[in-house]
């Protein structure tokens, strides 16, 4: 059932709640909760529908896409009046729950927070074809999503073939030496100024009904806490179970971490991986983009990643629009009808 500030939406369509049962999230080291629920929108009228796989935002839920907004439709209201006038083919949006304590999943599997992209591959996808009018085939599915829902999307799309025949990655993390490395400074003196990476995430814990930790750089080391634990899991380590790609007390990398995290950069993959590129180019369409003054430098990833797609005869789609890295989703308005289009209707 949803609750009562998601069912009073004004829809042309329907949004559902889905249950999965607990499965691949099953007493995940994090104890985050196994099952979990997917929103679900279904557009106005008959027959099956292909699918489009919305992935959020670090920090973001499910649920960011049909929250209330003052001043602009939500990513659900954006679709469902474009479907209703007849300027997007109609299509089932399904929004999974990926979090996790670290405020984010990275949609990857994981020894350190649990097996977030099999949940997506083999059970939300499943789960969706049995109990709703989807076209169960992967030339009728896509997956979408924004900042770290970007870098899920692209790779979902690598890391499992036969799932999806399109995606798009709106400012997907990639090119890591450019984008997330200055980041890292800025979490370093967090992490330091907290006693260390496991007094860190200790206090995460400790603050989160009060909003989290504060200061400067503590969202940065939030952020690089969550995705450590996705990239350079260690289960058999002291907790959080996985270690820092750089040296909290100097700031410098840590050379055989910081390789880790560049063997799961999305830029680096294409590049270097020969299948991983080959995967991308079979599909209908790739979108990348971004702001042409993303405040991590995420249009540099975009373009590097354009250029790589272009050389091995991808269908991409590449657009640098006007704007930084947050505020972006209206960007879906644009980009999914060209999605859903490409994607097989019968």
């Amino acid at each position: 059932m949803l609750p009562a500030m998601l069912s009073s939406l004004r829809l042309h369509g329907r949004l559902h709640a889905l249950a999965h049962p607990a499965r691949a999230l099953a007493n995940n080291p994090l104890g985050d909760p196994g099952e979990r629920v997917s929103l679900v929108y279904v557009p106005p009228g008959e027959g099956r529908f292909p699918v489009v796989m919305l992935l959020p935002g670090f920090a973001a839920t499910h649920r960011s896409m049909v929250g209330y907004r003052l001043f602009e439709e939500n990513t659900v209201e954006r679709f469902d009046r474009q479907v209703a006038e007849g300027s997007c083919p109609p299509a089932i949006l399904v929004m999974p729950d990926t979090m996790t304590r670290w405020g984010g999943s990275q949609f990857l599997d994981s020894d350190a927070t649990g097996r977030y992209q099999t949940h997506l591959a083999e059970e939300v996808f499943a789960d969706l074809d049995a109990a709703f009018p989807t076209l169960p085939e992967p030339e009728a599915r896509a997956v979408a999503g924004r900042s770290s829902g970007g870098f899920g999307a692209l790779r979902l799309a690598m890391d499992r073939p036969g799932v999806v025949s399109a995606l798009g990655s709106h400012a997907g993390d990639a090119l890591f030496d450019v984008t997330m490395r200055p980041m890292l400074t800025t979490a370093a003196i967090a992490i330091d100024r907290a006693g260390g990476l496991e007094a860190f995430a200790r206090d995460v814990d400790a603050k989160r009904r009060e909003g989290g930790p504060k200061g400067t750089g503590a969202f940065d080391a939030l952020f690089v806490l969550a995705s450590t634990a996705a990239y350079a899991p260690e289960p058999g380590a002291g907790w959080p179970h996985c270690r820092l790609p750089m040296d909290p007390a100097s700031g410098e990398l840590v050379p055989d971490v910081w390789a880790r995290w560049r063997a799961a950069d999305p830029a680096v993959r294409l590049a270097e991986d020969p299948d991983a590129r080959a995967r991308l180019a079979a599909l209908r369409l790739v979108q990348v983009d971004a702001g042409d003054r993303d405040e991590h430098g995420l249009h540099f990833a975009a373009r590097r990643m354009a250029a790589l797609l272009e050389e091995a005869g991808a269908r991409i789609a590449h657009v640098e629009f006007d704007g930084g890295h947050r505020g972006t989703s209206w960007r879906y308005g644009e980009t999914l009808p060209r999605l859903i289009s490409a994607l097989a209707t019968s």
